[in-house]
């Protein structure tokens, strides 16, 4: 398999969250693609920062035993949305505007998972 999705797997099983832009400038495309949308304008890969705000969030419920899980948009400081999940959040603590971390968690198929920044009130 090649192209754009190839490209995004495989900088996800090396430990690396990368996104596209146009590159003579734009907007940050997510998911991954191999020609700008609107435009056709070729793009480039960049590093992520992986910081981002939670836009929306909802918890599925599942049949007991199994524990709810929940599924959020981010918007991530890049200016993309994409979605994922929050580890190490509750339905009370998970939070929409909640500043979050991307972090990439391995196996057989990596993928990004967000975690809770703690911000400093005062």
């Amino acid at each position: 398999m090649s192209g754009p999705s190839a490209e995004w797997d495989a900088a996800l099983a090396e430990g690396r969250f990368l996104l596209q832009r146009p590159v003579d400038g734009g907007a940050t495309v997510f998911p991954p693609r191999a020609f700008a949308p609107g435009t056709g304008a070729e793009l480039e890969w960049f590093e992520a920062s992986g910081l981002g705000t939670v836009y929306s969030a909802t918890w599925i419920q599942r049949k007991p035993p199994e524990p709810p899980y929940n599924v959020v948009l981010v918007d991530l400081a890049e200016g993309a949305r994409m979605m994922g999940c929050v580890e190490g959040v509750t339905p009370e603590t998970l939070q929409i505007g909640m500043t979050v971390k991307a972090r990439i968690v391995g196996g057989e198929t990596p993928k990004i998972v967000f975690d809770p920044v703690e911000q400093a009130h005062g």
